[in-house]
């Protein structure tokens, strides 16, 4: 049996988008069998709400689809985290340029929605969006319930495309 792929969702405060990633790419791997198969975690780049679980309007937009949000928040440890994790799964540009700020090794960071089929024709070679797109998960913390739902559809679909790539399915 070989190692366990080791998966980090990232955001700035770990409890909308990465967690609602983490929950989802949990739920579908273990719809397919695969759970065993990663090390799933999510962070945040800032520090605000360490040890809180995430925001109740993505628990519930979570709940109603059947998914549970296991994770409490924690921020992202630049001494660690870069080593440990095989990919690191940004929500948005913002995102992917903090962590490699911090540190981490270009090669290991991704869009989270370069995985998502509906986005392949954005993306250029190596799996970065092309001049101009914007393939970001918008932070739906500041607007109405409904951003929840959007962002929702929006990393399932990036869930799946990734567990595709992931196990081969693609």
């Amino acid at each position: 049996m070989h190692a366990p792929r080791r998966l980090l969702f990232v955001c700035l405060g770990n409890i909308c988008r990465s967690p609602l990633a983490e929950g989802i790419f949990i739920h579908q791997a273990r719809q397919r069998g695969v759970l065993n198969e990663f090390e799933i975690d999510s962070c945040g780049l800032g520090g605000w709400h360490i040890g809180n679980r995430a925001d109740p309007r993505a628990r519930a937009t979570a709940a109603k689809n059947g998914v549970d949000l296991p994770s409490l928040a924690r921020q992202f440890d630049p001494t660690t985290d870069p080593v440990r994790f095989d990919l690191l799964l940004a929500m948005d540009g913002s995102n992917a340029r903090g962590l490699i700020d911090l540190g981490t090794p270009v090669e290991k960071v991704r869009l989270m929605r370069s995985f998502d089929p509906e986005q392949r024709n954005m993306l250029d070679e190596h799996g970065r969006p092309k001049p101009g797109v914007d393939i970001d998960v918008p932070d739906p913390y500041y607007g109405s319930d409904g951003g929840f739902d959007q962002v929702y559809a929006m990393l399932v679909r990036a869930c799946e495309g990734l567990l595709n790539e992931l196990t081969g399915r693609d």
